[in-house]
């Protein structure tokens, strides 16, 4: 009877840690792009956004990131998938702090257009690193279903519904 080898059981588990990192990176920016709808009318009470300029807190966000998908992806071609994924979600989390803080319409804006470039690198380059990570055809389709389930459970649990008082 043949044992296991201990240091693939290691990588094997190495593996599914890694992908739960690149899922919850994922997770954060799913629900952010959805999550900013719900607090658009505080958003616009608090910093006297205008109906229409009010479109460009998502505007922001959804332009950098669709800008620059395939420019991140390159990136990590180049840098590294792996690095250009912490630098993407670095970026995304300092300037999501940046919009917390923001207290003008120009700062929330463009640390939202920053906080697009940040998830972008981070969406690019996190299925590059699930494909590098599972190349068995059966794990590979496991590690993809999970990514799927949290992008679409993120994209709903952001959802939340507004309490009106």
């Amino acid at each position: 009877m043949m044992k296991a080898n201990p240091s693939t059981h290691l990588h094997a588990t190495r593996r599914w840690h890694a992908l739960i990192v690149l899922c919850l990176g994922v997770l954060m920016i799913v629900l952010d792009t959805t999550i900013v709808n719900v607090a658009l009318p505080s958003i616009r009470t608090d910093l006297n956004f205008s109906a229409a300029s009010l479109a460009w807190v998502v505007n922001a966000y959804m332009l950098t990131f669709g800008g620059f998908l395939l420019l991140g992806g390159r990136l990590g071609d180049l840098f590294g998938h792996r690095r250009l994924f912490l630098v993407g979600l670095i970026l995304f989390t300092v300037a999501s702090l940046a919009c917390g803080l923001a207290t003008t319409q120009t700062f929330l804006i463009t640390a939202r257009g920053i906080q697009g470039l940040g998830g972008a690198v981070v969406s690019a380059v996190a299925l590059s690193l699930i494909m590098d990570l599972f190349t068995e055809p059966d794990e590979r389709a496991k590690a993809m279903g999970v990514y799927g389930f949290v992008c679409a459970g993120g994209g709903n649990g952001g959802n939340g519904e507004r309490r009106v008082d």
